[in-house]
């Protein structure tokens, strides 16, 4: 891995495969009675959130406390930034605190990169503005690749605002270097400029998509983002996109049903859908942490280690129980 994790495009096809084989072993350290690897004993990871999160902010938090890290919560909310201060200003106070890794979500598109130029530590993007969230695409991946074995042949369709969505650029980006095919399935008008030079397939009739899917991920309406109108009527959009039983059904048996949160129940997808056998929404929050932990251990401590590897992790893991600590 390179020393920051800035977008999805960061990650070779063996990139993304050594953090989602070390997901799955630090997925067994969470299993265990006791939660913890000394890997990152010593070292300081920063959250530092611009825009407000529960998913994303709580699992980096967890993965980094897992790993015996120090963690610092910085919210832009009620620090010095809310008088004024600048990115560069707030980078230079972190630097000089000794922040190992900063986390950052900003609201303006490429903050993560200008943040990585400024610190010696690993800066990983927890999401800017409407242009990448890499660890929401890695968790994504591992979902899928749990689920159904593998990412590579699958037909992956993503549906909803690709517009303002920094999910489905990831994802874009990433389920293609692992050899996955992808269907961006939206209105005209959620669709980005340039949308043509992207490798996927383009379709703007949900209905006739989804019988060939073996994934169906729906996106947030973000309409915080939305200075104009895009579609008629909320009601509108959710007949013509919206994921109800009654088109969930048209899906083959084995596919599954994703949604990266937080979601609009009743509008992109009915509940009944969001609570059936085929949604991976609680294992995608839950894949989060191990995915996370994952990218924190190779970026400060290692190389990947798989699950059934005596590398560095199950090594680490052997070690602390060796110890009395795991």
């Amino acid at each position: 891995m390179n020393r920051h994790l800035l977008t999805a495009g960061d990650l070779s096809a063996a990139d993304a495969l050594g953090i989602l084989d070390t997901a799955e072993a630090m997925a067994a350290v969470g299993e265990r009675s006791i939660k913890k690897l000394p890997t990152l004993r010593g070292r300081t990871v920063v959250n530092l959130f611009f825009e407000d999160s529960t998913r994303t902010r709580t699992s980096f938090e967890v993965a980094a406390k897992r790993l015996s890290a120090d963690v610092i919560n910085f919210s832009a909310k009620g620090s010095s930034v809310s008088k004024g201060e600048s990115l560069k200003d707030t980078a230079l106070t972190l630097e000089a605190m000794g922040a190992d890794a900063v986390v950052i979500r900003h609201g303006a598109s490429g903050a993560p990169a200008r943040l990585a130029g400024w610190v010696r530590g690993s800066v990983v993007n927890a999401g800017d503005g409407t242009h990448e969230h890499p660890t929401q695409a890695l968790l994504d991946a591992y979902t899928i690749r749990q689920r159904l074995g593998s990412v590579a042949g699958l037909k992956v369709g993503l549906v909803g605002d690709i517009l303002h969505s920094r999910v489905a650029r990831s994802n874009v980006s990433l389920l293609t270097t692992l050899g996955a095919r992808v269907t961006l399935v939206a209105p005209p008008t959620l669709l980005p400029f340039g949308v043509g030079g992207w490798p996927v397939d383009v379709s703007y009739d949900l209905d006739a998509t989804l019988p060939d899917l073996d994934v169906v991920m729906m996106l947030r309406v973000q309409r915080e983002r939305m200075n104009d109108a895009f579609f008629p009527t909320l009601r509108e959009y959710s007949r013509r996109f919206g994921l109800d039983s009654a088109r969930a059904a048209r899906l083959p048996e084995h596919a599954i049903v994703m949604h990266p949160g937080p979601m609009v129940r009743g509008m992109e997808i009915e509940s009944a859908v969001a609570d059936s056998a085929r949604s991976t929404v609680v294992d995608q929050v839950a894949n989060g942490v191990s995915v996370r932990m994952a990218v924190l251990y190779l970026l400060l401590a290692g190389a990947p280690a798989g699950p059934d590897d005596d590398g560095a992790v199950l090594a680490t893991v052997g070690a602390a129980r060796d110890e009395g600590v795991a």
